[in-house]
């Protein structure tokens, strides 16, 4: 109990970092992302570079929530709790090539800096291929594959019922919302950064917030602490003089 109870405030806690890093590393990153000149112009180098550590940090809270839950989710699917874990390796993967694609642009924006008289065009270009490269990252790190880990994690809560059943269907449409809304952006229905795609991933934001919040206030669900009770009830049955207690 109790140390189900430590899995979930940490859990909890992991979940609520990575929406502020999230968060975070977006708004920080707002130069580099929407000025064309970033390259060529005095830059806002040390705004990039904490957007980046809040990025970085949520590509560890990312692994870290898949780490935390595997312990508890495995009981009730062991193949699902690892495509979890698997699955948020992946998002974690995905979201450190975008920190590394921005990271080269002010490397880039350096250089400039230190020769004048260097290729401007080239360095622009250079400059809006890494951001492209970032815009992409960020639409299949923490759209497609966010996506798909929602999905999964909820379906084992639902099934499983370490939390309430409103909560995990909360995270069942967040996974679905999230996944369709980053297909429509995929194929340039409207843009991510956009009151659509806003709306699109407020449902999962909602899920990840109450999901942490249940998880710190309550923990998991009390019934699903010892979970297969009867699995391992008929695979080890008691006896009592020689007789098997196992029901037939």
């Amino acid at each position: 109990m109790r140390s189900t109870r430590k899995t979930s405030v940490v859990t909890g806690v992991l979940f609520l970092v990575t929406e502020v890093a999230a968060i975070g590393g977006l708004t920080l990153y707002g130069p580099v992302l929407h000025d064309a000149g970033y390259v060529t112009g005095p830059g806002a180098d040390t705004r990039v570079y904490l957007g980046a550590l809040f990025e970085f940090v949520l590509a560890l809270a990312v692994v870290g929530t898949g780490v935390a839950l595997f312990p508890v989710v495995k009981r009730q699917n062991e193949g699902a709790a690892l495509g979890y874990v698997c699955g948020r390796l992946l998002e974690a993967a995905v979201i450190v090539v975008g920190i590394i694609s921005v990271l080269s642009v002010v490397t880039l924006r350096r250089e400039a800096a230190g020769a004048p008289g260097g290729d401007a065009p080239s360095r622009l270009t250079a400059a809006d291929t890494l951001v492209a490269i970032h815009d992409w990252t960020f639409l299949f790190g923490p759209n497609f594959v966010l996506g798909a880990n929602t999905l999964v994690l909820a379906c084992l809560m639902y099934r499983s019922r370490l939390v309430p059943r409103p909560v995990a269907v909360l995270g069942l449409v967040g996974g679905a919302m999230i996944c369709a809304s980053a297909t429509a952006v995929l194929f340039g229905l409207y843009e991510q950064v956009s009151v659509a795609g806003s709306l699109a991933a407020l449902p999962v934001f909602a899920w990840e917030v109450t999901l942490a919040v249940r998880l710190l206030a309550k923990g998991f669900t009390e019934p699903a602490q010892l979970p297969n009770t009867s699995e391992r009830w008929a695979a080890s049955p008691e006896t009592v003089g020689g007789h098997s207690l196992a029901p037939r």
